[in-house]
């Protein structure tokens, strides 16, 4: 079984290594895949670049590539043994397509490096379809981060530099708090980090990964979502029995969805009685600076001081 624990005291990269840019969903543009390669080869690393990565839908300019040539991409990136990350270029849409079409099993065999430690996925948005069939499927670790190819990464260092933390240093103690990060139901948990973004989540119903849900630390946020739209991915979430393990909820942000003070009322009706800890605006998402988080692996979320604690740990 490879360890889902293995970032904890060894960065999951260190210069030298191989990533692959694969494109799951949404198109780039050349000229901004060639910026976010600059930035990853300035790190250290060797950037390998998926055959269909710039490729056009025939029909829907929303999506790069037919699914199965994103397909394909995704896939032999994780088979390649000389692959130690995949590097998802941007979201948009178009990930939950691929996934009924792979072989998980032959995926699992392949999620060990040379060493024995897990390859890594990263990217966010749109890729909560993929980090939750890795959650459920390989059991695996993956880094929910910025994209390369968007303009964020390109425009702030605060971004750059905070994917590279995750990247580059080992994962136990990591802060996750953000700065406007406030407490809006008190509370200690421990658990596994899942989620992503809300609407995926609830786009994932019914299928095999909504289907294992652990008991953990939920992770929720979206972007360019009315306040209405997000009371009905939380009321389908919370019907499907998707809240009823969560020990704990952090709140990320909630870019252009529309006036915050409804989107916080929203949540302190939904999460303030639950009597689980609940953070608010951690800033993880698709704000202009929005920081990383690690899934798939333990952490500690304590809401009982004044300031607020997410953590990277074994659990308490």
């Amino acid at each position: 079984m490879i360890p889902r624990d293995a970032y904890l005291d060894s960065a999951p990269l260190q210069p030298g290594d191989t990533v692959a840019f694969v494109s799951p969903a949404g198109q780039c543009s050349a000229e901004a895949l060639e910026r976010g390669k600059q930035f990853y080869e300035q790190w250290g690393l060797n950037v390998l670049v998926g055959e269909h990565a710039l490729a056009k839908h025939p029909r829907a300019d929303y999506l790069a590539g037919t699914d199965a040539e994103r397909r394909a991409d995704l896939v032999a990136a994780w088979l390649n043994p000389d692959i130690d990350a995949v590097v998802s270029t941007r979201g948009g849409y178009g990930s939950l397509r691929l996934l009924d079409g792979i072989d998980w099993a032959a995926m699992r065999t392949a999620a060990a490096r040379r060493d024995g430690r897990p390859k890594l996925l990263t990217g966010s948005s749109d890729i909560t379809a993929l980090h939750e069939a890795f959650r459920a499927h390989l059991d695996v670790p993956t880094l929910f981060c910025p994209m390369a190819t968007n303009d964020v990464f390109g425009k702030s260092t605060s971004i750059r530099d905070d994917v590279h933390r995750w990247l580059f240093q080992a994962w136990r103690g990591q802060s996750l708090v953000g700065p406007a990060t406030e407490v809006l139901a008190p509370g200690i948990a421990a658990g596994r980090f899942t989620g992503g973004n809300l609407s995926l989540l609830a786009s994932a119903l019914g299928a095999a990964e909504a289907e294992r849900q652990p008991d953990g630390i939920l992770f929720l946020e979206d972007v360019t979502e009315k306040p209405y739209r997000i009371d009905n991915f939380l009321t389908q979430l919370r019907r499907a029995g998707s809240f009823d393990s969560v020990k704990g909820v952090v709140l990320g942000s909630w870019h252009e969805c529309g006036d915050l003070d409804a989107v916080r009322a929203l949540m302190e009706e939904e999460f303030g009685e639950s009597g689980i800890p609940v953070l608010w605006e951690q800033g993880f998402g698709h704000d202009p600076d929005a920081i990383s988080v690690p899934l798939g692996v333990e952490g500690l979320l304590d809401a009982t001081g004044q300031e607020p604690v997410l953590t990277v740990t074994e659990g308490v």
